[in-house]
């Protein structure tokens, strides 16, 4: 009787060696890269983020020392105990400021020493930075008089709460990017292990007496000999007598779909993408980069609305512009990135006087502001401008050269929606004419049309 391929089994084929294996490959190289990753990076952005720190407490103090050296020298000078007493108390109420020492120099005798430390701050370890200065006096030209030594230290316990603070933006960076590292984690699995087993599972699946002589063959590089390797021999080896051609078709089909639903995942992730950044875009388009609130374009989509909604429900409607008094002046004694603190300071407080649902606060460019207040009568929009100024005078944001006032003030001009329709250029340039009014009467007041 013939023998029959079923009475003669194959021999099984030798198993051959397996070199380094997917899964430790996959840990190595994920303890490997976080070890190197999270030492090299949190070393050099802590070290890096304290040494900025001190050097921006360094030119803090550089700018306190510039701006209270000459009234010191004077107050030393004049032997002006009051004022001396007063400029030192305000160097030290300075948040950067941990320490003010003046030696006031005296001619044959010890120096008169004076201190102001911050009572909240423990004793300096020494690693904030110290500003040490001659303070001399011109008396008449020409008579350049030495009167004292003023000594500045930067308050450590500020220093070591922005690194902390900065430390933690390191750890929620180290976060961010392990979870990221997730990501490789799982996109490298996937493209070595899933993808593969996904395709041997669908190649098994298909299996049919017309297909199984087409080969399995994996599209990876041949150099890797691991498991995946032991499993393609082995189902090549059991399709070696079937026959293959429908399992080709069904190959060809099967990869077609892999890149149609590859297309589509792509084309919903970019959409998704198109979409966020089109909302980033049109709300950065709507305010104001330095202060936060709304900015001309926002002020001009909102003005004609209200003002429609104003006339047709019969409701009133008040404008107010406000101008920060003698800012130039500001920016020219106390630099520009003071001058753009006040302007964030104002911002704050206008938002919080005119906090009312519909309520908008704008920054019309420079040192001008608008607010629009739906449905506030004249009565009750001075009420609020009355309040306005007196917490403006209660956060005394210092502004020494203002011929108005020893602190930050502002003009303001109110409008109110008349009997008469107006447009709201009309209704602006009312206001606005309101704020030239306050400027000429003397600033620091609210005029209203």
């Amino acid at each position: 009787m013939p023998e029959t391929p079923h009475d003669n089994p194959e021999t099984p084929p030798v198993t051959p060696h397996v070199g380094q294996s997917l899964g430790r490959r996959l840990v190595l190289t994920t303890l490997v890269f976080c070890v190197l990753f999270i030492l090299l990076s949190a070393t050099v952005r802590t070290f890096s983020a304290w040494n900025s720190n001190q050097e921006d407490m360094t030119n803090e103090l550089q700018l306190i020392d510039q701006v209270f050296r000459g009234t010191l020298s004077k107050a030393i000078w004049e032997m002006d105990r009051d004022a001396l007493h007063t400029q030192l108390d305000s160097v030290s109420q300075v948040a950067i400021v941990g320490l003010v020492e003046l030696h006031i120099l005296k001619p044959g005798r010890d120096p008169e020493v004076f201190q102001r430390a911050r009572p909240d701050i423990p004793t300096s370890s020494g690693k904030a930075p110290t500003l040490q200065r001659v303070l001399t006096y011109t008396p008449y030209p020409g008579g350049e008089e030495t009167v004292g030594e003023l000594r500045l230290v930067g308050n450590e316990s500020l220093l070591w709460r922005q690194l902390i603070s900065d430390v933690t933006g390191i750890v929620f960076t180290q976060v961010l990017q392990s979870l990221l590292l997730a990501g490789l984690i799982m996109w490298t699995f996937n493209r070595s292990v899933t993808v593969h087993v996904r395709h041997i599972a669908n190649h098994l699946s298909q299996l049919s007496p017309l297909n199984l002589h087409r080969a399995l063959q994996l599209q990876r590089s041949g150099r890797h000999q691991d498991e995946l390797s032991l499993l393609e021999r082995g189902v090549n080896g059991l399709q070696d007598k079937l026959s293959g051609y429908l399992e080709r078709q069904h190959m060809a089909e099967q990869n077609l779909a892999a890149h149609r639903d590859r297309l589509a995942e792509l084309v919903e992730e970019r959409t998704t993408e198109l979409r966020a950044a089109n909302e980033l875009l049109r709300e950065l388009n709507r305010r104001d980069p330095l202060t936060g609130i709304a900015n001309r374009r926002h002020f001009d989509e909102v003005k004609d609305i209200e003002l429609r909604r104003a006339q047709r429900r019969d409701q009133a409607l008040s404008v107010l512009m406000c101008d920060v008094d003698h800012f130039k002046l500001y920016n020219d004694n106390y630099g520009h990135s003071a001058g753009d603190q006040c302007l964030q300071q104002i911002a704050q407080l206008l938002t919080q006087v005119f906090c009312r649902a519909g309520d908008l606060v704008a920054r019309l460019g420079g040192e001008e502001f608008a607010v629009l207040l739906p449905g506030l009568n004249a009565e009750q929009a001075q009420h609020a401008t009355q309040r306005l100024h007196r917490l403006l005078e209660q956060q005394q944001i210092t502004h020494a050269y203002s011929p108005v006032a020893p602190y930050v003030t502002l003009s303001i001009g109110v409008a109110q929606l008349g009997a008469v329709p107006d447009d709201f250029e009309a209704l602006l340039q009312r206001a606005d004419a309101a704020l030239y009014r306050a400027k000429h009467q003397g600033r620091n007041r609210t005029i209203h049309t």
